[in-house]
């Protein structure tokens, strides 16, 4: 199956409790064809969100009743919106913010202001990654190709042999180029409740693929987890 990009339709609910933010980033939006959704708060953002099954969250940080980190844990925890894209507007730039909303489950983190042509790009470009990875059975980035149905990979048009949990991993990164999973998700996701592991597992699983597809593929980051690089 071909990638393509995303539909017009893509649904995004903005999350805010600011009101002249909500509208000017609706605004913004609505002009560039997404179907467009608003709450105030994150109580309110897991009731829409269960209601019209967005295909991206735009979350503020600081909000009443439920802030930005527990309403995206929540929302992640969510079997039915496990795939929605989520993404931070916060005013909030330091490390240790931004670190907390990767942990927390985010596909990207931007601080305000930001120009709406440029927060509108970052976005498209989340849905099109999105798109490229998740409806595929096959993905083919750069020399490596992951066939998720048939369990098969290959680099460079040679099948190398990945063991289950490695190809698991594996297609679980592929299949959000750019996007860093915490460590806590990829235990959840990959070795759910059969065993107990610790970080040195995923660890010792990343090398041994990145021994077989190539060192520059899977990328490390500090603190939080790994990503899948484009």
């Amino acid at each position: 199956m071909q990638a393509s990009t995303h539909s017009p339709a893509a649904k995004i609910l903005i999350v805010d409790d600011e009101v002249d933010v909500l509208e000017f980033i609706e605004y913004s939006l609505r002009k560039e064809g997404y179907e467009v959704y608003a709450a105030r708060d994150g109580l309110e953002a897991i009731r829409l969100a269960r209601e019209v099954h967005p295909d991206l969250v735009l979350l503020d940080v600081m909000m009443p009743n439920l802030d930005g980190l527990a309403t995206a844990e929540h929302l992640r925890s969510l079997r039915e919106l496990r795939q929605v894209l989520i993404v931070f507007l916060t005013a909030r730039n330091d490390e240790q913010s931004e670190l907390a909303g990767f942990h927390a489950g985010a596909d990207d983190y931007i601080t305000k202001p930001i120009k709406p042509r440029l927060l509108v790009s970052r976005l498209k470009a989340l849905l099109r990654r999105r798109t490229a990875g998740d409806v595929m059975d096959q993905i083919s980035i750069g020399h490596v190709t992951i066939d998720r149905e048939r369990r098969i990979v290959r680099v460079n048009d040679q099948e190398v042999f990945l063991a289950r949990k490695e190809f698991d991993l594996l297609a679980m990164l592929a299949s959000k180029p750019g996007r860093v999973f915490p460590r806590a998700e990829i235990l959840k996701r990959i070795w759910g409740d059969e065993v107990i592991v610790g970080d040195r597992t995923i660890d010792v699983h990343v090398r041994k693929i990145r021994q077989k597809v190539g060192e520059s593929l899977i990328k490390t980051v500090k603190g939080v987890g790994y990503k899948f690089e484009i």
